[in-house]
Parts: C-alpha cells; sequence; structure tokens
C-alpha cells in the first residue's frame, strides 16, 4: 500500500494506465529494427506539430498582445530549425535505437549541463527555451501516446506525474474510474479534474510511476489517500465492496437534482458548480445545479492550440451560458500564473514565488488590450441572454485602487462596443477574494462591487504563509484552522450586513464539514465541482439553520484545527452517516 494526499474521495478499481512524461520517466526501451522507421516518423509529425504551432502562436500573439511578447515564438521556431538539435535526435532513434522521448531527455540533459558551466544569465534564460521547445515537442508525443487510450476497454486508473490541461481534454471521452499522480495536491489539475469527474483521485505518491506499469490492477481509495497495485484476492474483494458501496451512494444522491437546495427548516441555498469548460456544464445540469458559481476561464486558453480571440471568446461564452442551468453563470477573468502559464504572457515566469509574483489580475493590467478583448467577448455574450444571470468576476483583487481601475475598463469596453454598434448591457461586477488585504479592507471593498466570491484555496495558503504544493508545508493549509473560520466569519457577516451577495468557490464549499461552518456563520450561496452538489443538497436537507448556527459557534471557539475537525467530523456522522464516505 502506498500513501498520498487525499484530493477526492471514494473508492475505485481498475486498469492502470500510465502517462509516462519526458522528465518524469522517459521510456528507455531499445528499439527494435522493425520499429525504428515509425518511432521517426512520430518523431518528425510531433516536430512539424510544433513548428506549426509555433508560427500560428506567433502570429496570433503579435497581434493580439504585442511584439514583444510573440519574440519568445520567434526564439523558439529557431531552436527548432536548428541543424545540430535535430541531427542528434535522428541520430539516437536511428542509430542507438532510442525511444523519441528518450532522445529528447538526453538532449536537454546535454544543454543542461553545457549551460551549467556558464555565468552568463542570457545563456541560462535560453535552456528554459529548450526546454519549453521539447516540452512541446513531447506534448505532442503524448497526445499521439493518448489516442491510443480509444482502443482499451474497461474502466482505467489513469496514473501520471501530474495531468495537464492539454491531457484532459484527450483524456474526455474515455471511461477514467480514478486519478493517480507522483506530484499535485489537492488544488492541482488532477484534482480539479478527478473532482469534476466526480471520480476517487489520489496525489503526491512519490515513485508511483516506477512501481506502476499499464495494464497493472490498482485501487485507489481517494478517501484516506491509499493506492494498492496488484492487490491479492482477499483485499481486492474487500476493496471490491467499497467500490459498491461508493458508485451506489453516487447512483442515490444522483436522483435529489430535480429536488431544491434547502435546508430542512426550508432556508432556499444556491448550490452552484464551478466548471472548466462546456462539457462541465453538462454535468452541472445532471447534478441539479442551480447555475455556474465559477467559470474558469483560463481553461480554453491553456487547452487552446494558440491564442483565443475576441469572437472565439464570445462563441465559447454564449455556448456555456446557453448550457448552463437557468443562464446563471459568473464568468471569471484570465487567472494565468503560479502553476498555470501560457508562454505567451508568462514568458518571464521563472519566479522565485511565482504564487506570489506577476499572475492573475496584475498580468491582466499589464496586457490592456489582450484583457479589454475578454471583456468585450464577456460583455457580448451576456447580451444574447438577456434573462439571465450573467455576471463578470476578476481574481486576486488586493486593493481598492484595483477595482477602481476595473471598473474603468468595464466601462471603457462597453463605450467601445456601443461604438462598434454592437448590443450589450450592464451585468454585475464582482471580486474574486482570495488575498487577505482584500479581507482586512472588505467593508470598503463592497462599496465597489455588486458581489463577492471567496477562492478560498488561495486565501488560505495566503493566510498562513504556506504554499499548498509544498509538502513539508501543506499541512498548514486546512480549511478548518481557526483562522481561517475566523477571517471567512468576518467577511461573510460584513457582506450579509451590506446585502452583497457572497459566495465561496473553493473546494471547501464542496467538502461536508466546511458546509456546515459556512452554513452556521449566514452563507447561503456554495459554489463546488459538479458532482459534490448531490452530497451536500443531502446535507443541507438534514440540517436547520438553527443547529448550523450553534455548530458554528461551537467550532469558532475551538483554537485548534484538530479540535475542530474532530468536532465537525463527528456532526457528519451524526446528521448524514452516510456522506462519511465523501468526507475528507
Amino acid at each position: 500500500m502506498r500513501k498520498g494526499i487525499a484530493v477526492s474521495p471514494g473508492v475505485s478499481i481498475g486498469t492502470a494506465y500510465v502517462i509516462h512524461e519526458i522528465f518524469v520517466n522517459p521510456d528507455t526501451k531499445r528499439l527494435e529494427d522493425s520499429e525504428v522507421t515509425s518511432e521517426l516518423a512520430s518523431y518528425e509529425t510531433a516536430r512539424d506539430r510544433a513548428a506549426v504551432e509555433l508560427r500560428t502562436l506567433e502570429k496570433k500573439v503579435d497581434a493580439q498582445v504585442g511584439g514583444n511578447e510573440a519574440s519568445i515564438f520567434a526564439i523558439h521556431q529557431q531552436i527548432l530549425r536548428d541543424g545540430a538539435f535535430t541531427s542528434k535526435i535522428r541520430s539516437w532513434i536511428v542509430d542507438d535505437r532510442m525511444k523519441a522521448d528518450a532522445a529528447l531527455h538526453r538532449l536537454l540533459g546535454e544543454y543542461t549541463t553545457l549551460f551549467a558551466r556558464t555565468e552568463d544569465e542570457y545563456l541560462k534564460e535560453r535552456l528554459n527555451d529548450v526546454r519549453d521547445v521539447i516540452v512541446r515537442i513531447c506534448g505532442h508525443l503524448v497526445s499521439n501516446d493518448l489516442s491510443e487510450l480509444n482502443s482499451l476497454t474497461g474502466p482505467l486508473i489513469v496514473v501520471a506525474n501530474e495531468i495537464l490541461p492539454s491531457q484532459a481534454v484527450a483524456l474526455g471521452e474515455i471511461e477514467v474510474r480514478g486519478i493517480v499522480t507522483q506530484s499535485g495536491s489537492q488544488t492541482s489539475h488532477a484534482a480539479i479534474i478527478a473532482r469534476s469527474r466526480g471520480i476517487p483521485a489520489v496525489s503526491g505518491i512519490k515513485g508511483i510511476l516506477r512501481a506502476v506499469k499499464t495494464g497493472d490492477t490498482i485501487v485507489v481509495d481517494g478517501r484516506d489517500g491509499h493506492v494498492e497495485i496488484n492487490p491479492n484476492a482477499e483485499t481486492l474483494a474487500a476493496f471490491r465492496k467499497l467500490e459498491r458501496e461508493f458508485f451506489d451512494l453516487k447512483d442515490r444522491l444522483a436522483e435529489n437534482r430535480d429536488q431544491p437546495g434547502e435546508t430542512a427548516c426550508g432556508v432556499r441555498l444556491q448550490l452552484q458548480a464551478n466548471i472548466n469548460g462546456v462539457a462541465d456544464t453538462e454535468a452541472a445540469v445532471a447534478m441539479g445545479a442551480s447555475g455556474v458559481g465559477l467559470y474558469r476561464t483560463e481553461y480554453l486558453y491553456l487547452t487552446h492550440m494558440d491564442v483565443p480571440d475576441e469572437d472565439e471568446q464570445y462563441e465559447n461564452y454564449c455556448q456555456i451560458i446557453a448550457k448552463s442551468p437557468n443562464h446563471n453563470v459568473t464568468i471569471r477573468t484570465l487567472d494565468i500564473g503560479g502553476d498555470k502559464t501560457v508562454a505567451y504572457l508568462t514568458n518571464d515566469h521563472h519566479e522565485a514565488n511565482p504564487f506570489m509574483g506577476w499572475r492573475s489580475i496584475r498580468l491582466s493590467f499589464a496586457h490592456p488590450e489582450f484583457f479589454s478583448g475578454q471583456i468585450r467577448a464577456i460583455l457580448r455574450a451576456a447580451a444574447q441572454f438577456p434573462e439571465g444571470n450573467v455576471r463578470i468576476m476578476f481574481p486576486m483583487i488586493t486593493t481598492y485602487e484595483e477595482v477602481r481601475k476595473l471598473r474603468g475598463f468595464v466601462r471603457k469596453a462597453h463605450k467601445t462596443l456601443a461604438q462598434r454598434k454592437i448590443k450589450t448591457r450592464e451585468i454585475p461586477v464582482g471580486m474574486m477574494l482570495e488575498v487577505p488585504s482584500a479581507a482586512v479592507m472588505i467593508e470598503s471593498l463592497l462599496s465597489l462591487v455588486d458581489f463577492v466570491s471567496v477562492g478560498s484555496n488561495d486565501l488560505i495558503q495566503y493566510l498562513m504563509a504556506a504554499d499548498r504544493d509544498n509538502p513539508k508545508v501543506n499541512h498548514l493549509c486546512q480549511p478548518l484552522s481557526p483562522a481561517v473560520l475566523t477571517l471567512l466569519d468576518r467577511v461573510i457577516r460584513a457582506c450579509n450586513e451590506r446585502n452583497r451577495p457572497i459566495t465561496v468557490c473553493g473546494e471547501m464549499a464542496g467538502q461536508p464539514r466546511a458546509f456546515l461552518l459556512l452554513l452556521g456563520m449566514g452563507l447561503r450561496r456554495f459554489s463546488m465541482s459538479p458532482a459534490f452538489i448531490p452530497s451536500i443538497k443531502q446535507l443541507a436537507h438534514q440540517v436547520t439553520i438553527e443547529d448550523a448556527e450553534q455548530i458554528a459557534r461551537t467550532a469558532l471557539a475551538f483554537k485548534e484545527t484538530a479540535q475542530v475537525s474532530r468536532f465537525m467530523a463527528r456532526k457528519i456522522e451524526q446528521l448524514a452517516p452516510s456522506l462519511t464516505m465523501l468526507d475528507i
């Protein structure tokens, strides 16, 4: 048994499908003579696709963002055309019978050794460019490998270092029963994907890629963060029973999708969905969501083959709104940076602390016309659904001045569209509360925004000064920490007193223990992965507001996270014992 981080609850059993990435575990198998030609062709195809991608990116980024930002792709094309680069890869495939990914890994190692000897910062930066080019080529090799999944049958457990957004798209139509990753945390891409699909997942298992091979039988226990590889018959039978219980519970809970989200005493709640794309809106409808509380638009950029222009964004937002429950959608503007990067906006992303650096709204301000294009696309889409409730939200707000500036961007976008004689309409403007300074200044900020949405994932790590992806300190990033709860209690009270709608859209909104506390603090709007809505709806049906308020008062008096966690676990067991399997 191997222990990792529980990131999506439940138990599942399936056949392992291992995605080996170039920087994790390149395939060192020596090619047979008959395989050399096809491997060389695979490399050439991946390289040609990368070249086309880079040319397209350079042109579109130059037109939409600027020449300086586009220049990075010109440099990448030069690297790709370099004779020594290509000849070495071809030679190692043909002469040394190496797989293409292993040859790319070897080449990166040579460049790393070479550049390590220099003190020239310019040359050191070129190593990052070489790495980016190799990653791009390897991405096409991995994409080719993923296409082979269509020939596999039965439930699969995907095992990888981490799941990239592009890989998530390739996995979209496959019956994936669970996800296991070597790196990552409760807020990684893999975790978000797993929770949106309602499948068990475990992250942070060191060495898993060396321990598992495609075809192995693997058990994922997303409640306790355990993974079993090729278990014996007795162990497998025990987990089969737990798996049946998990899927039976999911099926029973899904039956409440047409029931209103309300407490036992009849107080109506807004139980909305966090989504990454159009497919997730269908899951939101299926799970009985009352709307989309968070559309993460960055996934449109992360999965786009080049740069989505204003018209492409407009079409995408119209699709999202049209398919969303009640045409009720909150669209968050681009939240790129930290662990989510695109080269044309974050070329200088090798920062000492990227999560506290040049990211999110700060990056949008640095590219005003590009940013304005997204705002215009959102306003245009909203105008097509006058009966809907479409809202625009800005991430990582830190100061009062930022909100005033953003209001100016929205006014200018309306004016520009009016000059183009394009229909638009006024929509609510809100902020993501993720930075402690915004929580401290909440009373002042409420005078400038129509609503607030709490991004608890970032708020917790900033408040606790602990990187949630750093295993040495991520134990501090606990949503049930007394400091976190005290801050949220204050923010919720401030919003309610000023009649400003407030939603929690971070991961704690879908966690039973945290849900009860937030409900008791006065929160009535929650946004979560679609798969969690039935269980939270079921829990809401079991509790009155008076009970939730008493629970919150008791929990807020505790001084230690462990005390809060134990107390809330007991309450879940008392109120809804069937949901303990989903309580992590």
